[in-house]
């Protein structure tokens, strides 16, 4: 019923020139904004047929009884629909058939079609789910129709907005120069000493990138996986005086643009900096660059992906079991035997999750490695400057990220080696009311000792950063002023009432409205994606969870490129609209909010499903009201990283930006790349007010889960 109201009351195409409202009178008018019925009888569209046939024989099952029969009509008429519309949809593009051979063979269509609409894509979202119960009909997924649609609905979803694309990117590494298929071109790529080059070990002038990349990655998720430990481990179990500075100051990295961080570190490292100025004047040492490079990349990597870490071991050590601690010490373990036998076993999916994360985070870095790299190149770069460099060769930029996907791909089969079928669970449907273990003495050292100096840094980093917004001119004129406030942000009363007469109101309102679409829609997806993962068996579950985990290991600038070469021609042509830029939004941070569930998911036993199944509850039922709840942290961290990483992204949207969709980091890069630094550092801080305002708000709205524990003991 939904598909034949697709079909009839809504405009079939996007309509080019008109907004959804005001097309919506002329669905049974003119060919731009006629529904899909109209355009097949009217409008000599015929191939449109396809679904209407198709959603007619899935109909034919709704007297059938529940079974094979009617499984096989539904299965058969979704698949009928749903292929078909997209098989034309690719086949036919604005001015006919989008291939040669294809006119030789039928010969001129005369007309040809847009991209689909409102219209086309609930269309193909009815078919998709009636694929989805003709599948559970059939036996599959236990029969269950909620499970079975959930994963072909996710399944649909990243190949459409993360394998095309990127497949589409990455199929230039086999083309030579004249588009031709050429694996001589690959080999001829990836085999330039630049790549793979070892002459750094000899006493060369430096490495490969290839070999760059990887180890700043596994120097980067080491480092963010201990820090984010040690973080999470005194905001839980440490003294409670410390858990709400440690939440703020291990955030406040997360809810910065990138190139702030930057800033502030090269104010204080740069060649120009204070450290640099100190060691002139106590030592006589001459300033230099010796902050750029590895080891300024790595210290601002650090900074980036650590409170990622901290979100996601947060929620595990919020979900060890103090019973279980408890046990071994009254077997008479000491805190120490108990912490390394049963709190850090427990420990390890969440340890693992962050590891992954981060290394992949490290790879596809960008604005870390441009800003501070120096002369040490990394993958990210070379492919950014493959694309917008004097050469442009998108061959060799697909061909670097074809060794990214690798990287990823083998840290991720790795991971699951690793953890292999064990058992992590931690809550059960039963009881428990213990106390939570104290932490070890020399484990309370190490936090102390490690965690607090480094979020003092924060501290330290930050205060050098933003105070560039308050003064005339940073390194010239240190008077302070809000002038650079008033040029971003001016509020003036005119004739007719208020006037947003500043010229970064506009960046702000369009990221905001876009940040708040994505955020809950990427959260959503990447919790039903972790559950489909942590409590179902599928043909094919591995090939979807690294789909899901696809869109970090490419560098952003690939993943915005790849978007425009894939939706830039019918059937999908979003390029230029604002629907591109939250599409972009979502995938490229849905792997969080996955990893984040999977790890919790881990936690949970499969019993407290089981019992409210039992008690004859639905699957989306049981989702809902027994397994959400439980997973607060997790919801928590996929909303607030989505939305802050949505307002601060950079590569991933720079190509996708227009005049009336400016986000506020393009707007930044522009007064960067006009020297105005006071007015990008007043929107910076205007921005981190907003998204920890934002952060504080969505705490509050989803608020913390309940455990039935007692609460800790003065400690």
């Amino acid at each position: 019923m939904l598909g034949l109201a697709a079909y009839t009351l809504l405009p079939w195409y996007f309509p080019q020139n008109l907004s959804l409202l005001k097309s919506l009178p002329g669905i049974f008018g003119g060919s731009e904004t006629a529904s899909g019925l109209v355009q097949a009888a009217v409008h000599h569209k015929p191939w449109l047929w396809v679904g209407v046939a198709g959603l007619l024989l899935a109909a034919a099952g709704w007297w059938l009884p529940a079974g094979r029969t009617q499984g096989k009509l539904w299965l058969g008429g979704g698949a009928l629909g749903l292929f078909g519309l997209l098989a034309s949809g690719f086949a036919i593009g604005a001015q006919g058939w989008s291939y040669e051979w294809l006119t030789r063979i039928f010969g001129d269509l005369g007309g040809g079609q847009f991209g689909i609409g409102l219209g086309a894509a609930l269309a193909l979202l009815a078919l998709l789910m009636l694929m989805g119960a003709g599948v559970a009909r059939l036996g599959f997924f236990r029969g269950d129709l909620f499970v079975a649609a959930a994963v072909l609905l996710c399944a649909a979803l990243l190949l459409l907005f993360v394998a095309l694309p990127v497949g589409k990117s990455l199929i230039g590494a086999f083309l030579d120069e004249g588009g031709a298929f050429s694996p001589q071109a690959l080999a001829e790529r990836l085999g330039q000493d630049r790549v793979w080059g070892l002459s750094c070990l000899v006493g060369g002038v430096r490495c490969g990138v290839a070999w760059n990349t990887l180890f700043l990655a596994l120097l980067t998720a080491a480092g963010t996986t201990a820090l984010g430990t040690l973080i999470a481990l005194m905001a839980e179990r440490g003294s409670r005086a410390y858990a709400k500075p440690l939440n703020i100051l291990a955030l406040l990295p997360i809810i910065t643009p990138p190139f702030v961080v930057g800033l502030g570190l090269i104010l204080l490292f740069g060649r120009a900096g204070l450290v640099n100025q100190f060691l002139e004047w106590a030592f006589g040492i001459t300033p230099s660059r010796w902050f750029y490079g590895l080891f300024g990349i790595w210290l601002a990597q650090l900074f980036a992906f650590t409170p990622i870490a901290f979100m996601i071991m947060r929620g595990v050590v919020q979900g060890i079991s103090p019973s279980m601690e408890e046990a071994a010490q009254t077997l008479r373990a000491s805190r120490w035997q108990t912490f390394t036998t049963v709190t850090l076993p427990l420990m390890k999916p969440g340890l693992a999750n962050a590891f992954l994360v981060g290394f992949i985070e490290s790879m596809a870095d960008f604005g870390n490695p441009v800003v501070v790299g120096g002369q040490y190149a990394v993958l990210s770069t070379d492919i950014f400057f493959a694309i917008v460099g004097a050469q442009y060769d998108q061959g060799r930029a697909a061909s670097l990220a074809l060794i990214l996907t690798g990287f990823a791909l083998a840290v991720f089969f790795l991971q699951q080696r690793l953890l292999g079928k064990s058992s992590y669970t931690t809550l059960t449907g039963k009881g428990d009311s213990g106390f939570a273990m104290p932490l070890p003495e020399r484990v309370r050292k190490l936090c102390r000792g490690v965690a607090l100096p480094w979020l003092a840094f924060t501290v330290i980093v930050y205060v050098f950063a933003f105070t560039g917004g308050f003064v005339q001119t940073w390194g010239r004129d240190y008077t302070p002023t809000l002038r650079h406030f008033k040029t971003a942000f001016d509020l003036q009363w005119g004739d007719y009432g208020l006037v947003w007469a500043g010229t970064a109101w506009n960046s702000l309102f369009t990221t905001l409205k876009l940040s708040a679409i994505a955020a809950p829609i990427c959260a959503a997806i990447g919790l039903l994606i972790s559950w489909l993962l942590a409590r179902t068996q599928f043909v094919g579950q591995k090939a979807f969870e690294f789909g899901a985990l696809l869109a970090f290991a490419i560098p952003g600038t690939v993943l915005g490129v790849s978007y425009i070469l894939a939706f830039n021609v019918p059937p999908f042509e979003l390029t230029g609209t604002a629907l591109i830029i939250v599409l972009c939004f979502v995938f490229r941070n849905l792997p969080v909010g996955v990893r984040a569930g999977t790890a919790s998911f881990k936690q949970l036993d499969k019993s407290l499903d089981e019992a409210s199944l039992m008690l004859r509850a639905g699957t989306a039922t049981t989702l809902r009201r027994v397994v959400l709840p439980l997973l607060k942290p997790a919801v928590v961290a996929a909303l607030v990283y989505s939305f802050v990483r949505s307002m601060t992204t950079v590569s991933a949207v720079v190509f996708l930006v227009t005049a009336e969709n400016e986000l506020a980091t393009t707007y930044i890069i522009g007064r960067v790349g006009n020297g105005d630094y006071g007015v990008a550092l007043a929107y910076c801080t205007v921005l981190i007010v907003l998204m920890s305002l934002a952060t504080a708000l969505i705490q509050f709205i989803v608020g913390e889960r309940k455990l039935g524990r007692r609460g800790t003991q003065g400690h």
